[in-house]
């Protein structure tokens, strides 16, 4: 069944090893990978898909590349084409956890990954150039991604997506001349993701309390999968909403009750600050702390915190991401939700411009990292280069620097 998708999936695996930036950094190469050169989706099936993640918990840019392998092969793919995607990001940051202990943090950040942060850059501006020419084409369009722009550079929080998502949706409910084109066939609801999600989330509980109350062999881990389950279903905003959450769950809390942290402020900082220099999704930074919370009892036992963290953390996402696209697409019928889509797009290119911003300003402002991004922005705009090679290509470029 998957011979069909293997040119998919081979472009999927050079994607995944390939896209840095967060997740808006990742639009920008799904938008030249997947739109301009494979045609998976069009470019309003992108941004559609990308705004439905973003009133989702989890990692947005990890849930809009399983929408685009469910709409072309289903669950099956949709499953593979994750693991496919979190898997690079996922094995680098488990090494990290064992190398955490032997190398000085400061090593990692070699030139290698000099001219990644303005690359990225350059990614997320032709990403937002290209989705204004559809997204964005009259004054209220303008008004909500200007409106968008603003709040999200001075307001950085995670709760501020879905909420200017929502309010984007209500501006552009007052107009009266959009309605939606055909009634298309209802799609079935898939209810056992739900259950499973549900189920899950009970268990987990339950057996990360029996196994404090009875000190279970290893009752760790129990404890470990329920608290990355729950930060899977409830964090929104991307991986760096995760850093709160783990450093009062693994740092602060254990001292509460009077017992040493599972894991350094320090380093989780620098887990976190390794997550950036890497390909993939930001919420890989959940294999490296799963392991440093579990290398106390071996390197095996390492591994396999590595891999209870990763798979808890992704699982919940997944498992509500498959129950409620279906809802969703019977729901953007209905006059209202189909008026909303509107607001919804032109506030997503409000993200992807602030997302720009915001990474723009954390770099040191050198000359060399504005012509950086304004190459990248160039290259994607005037000539069919696939992206791939251009981020090898800054990689090189900032090894030879570094030679």
């Amino acid at each position: 069944m998957f011979l069909r998708h293997i040119p998919f999936l081979r472009a999927v695996a050079m994607y995944s090893l390939t896209a840095f930036g967060g997740p808006h950094g990742h639009i920008g190469m799904m938008m030249r990978t997947f739109v301009q050169k494979r045609k998976d989706v069009s470019e309003q099936e992108l941004l559609e898909y990308n705004a439905f993640c973003q009133m989702l918990p989890g990692p947005s840019s990890t849930q809009t590349v399983a929408l685009i392998a469910l709409k072309r092969g289903g669950v099956p793919l949709a499953i593979v084409t994750l693991l496919l995607w979190i898997f690079p990001a996922t094995l680098l940051m488990t090494a990290f956890s064992f190398l955490v202990y032997y190398i000085d943090a400061k090593d990692i950040n070699t030139n290698l990954f000099k001219y990644v942060l303005p690359m990225s850059v350059g990614f997320i501006a032709y990403a937002a150039i290209r989705m204004m020419k559809n997204s964005v084409r009259h004054v209220a369009t303008w008004a909500i991604m200007t409106g968008c722009i603003i709040v999200t550079i001075f307001l950085q929080f995670p709760w501020i997506f879905p909420v200017l998502l929502v309010l984007a949706g209500v501006i552009s409910n007052f107009s009266n001349k959009r309605i939606p084109d055909a009634k298309e066939k209802p799609k079935p609801i898939r209810w056992m993701n739900l259950w499973i999600f549900v189920a899950i989330f009970i268990a987990a509980g339950i057996l990360s309390e029996l196994a404090r109350i009875y000190a279970f062999p290893h009752a760790r881990l129990f404890n470990m999968f329920e608290n990355f389950y729950r930060f899977g279903t409830i964090v929104f905003g991307g991986g760096q909403a995760l850093i709160p959450m783990m450093l009062f769950q693994f740092v602060n809390r254990p001292m509460q009750i009077g017992l040493p942290p599972l894991l350094s402020g320090e380093q989780l900082l620098t887990g976190y600050g390794m997550v950036q220099a890497v390909p993939g999704p930001v919420f890989a930074i959940c294999s490296y702390v799963g392991g440093l919370v579990m290398s106390e009892y071996g390197p095996v036992w390492q591994v396999i915190g590595s891999l209870f963290a990763t798979f808890a953390v992704f699982l919940p996402s997944t498992l509500l991401l498959f129950f409620l696209f279906p809802v969703y697409q019977n729901l953007r019928q209905y006059v209202v939700i189909y008026r909303a889509l509107e607001g919804f797009n032109a506030a997503i290119v409000g993200f992807v411009w602030a997302s720009g911003f915001v990474l723009f300003q954390a770099m040191p402002f050198e000359w060399t990292n504005v012509v950086v991004a304004a190459i990248t922005f160039c290259i994607l705009y005037f000539t069919r280069i696939p992206a791939p090679f251009i981020v090898i290509g800054w990689l090189l470029l900032g090894w030879a620097m570094n030679a």
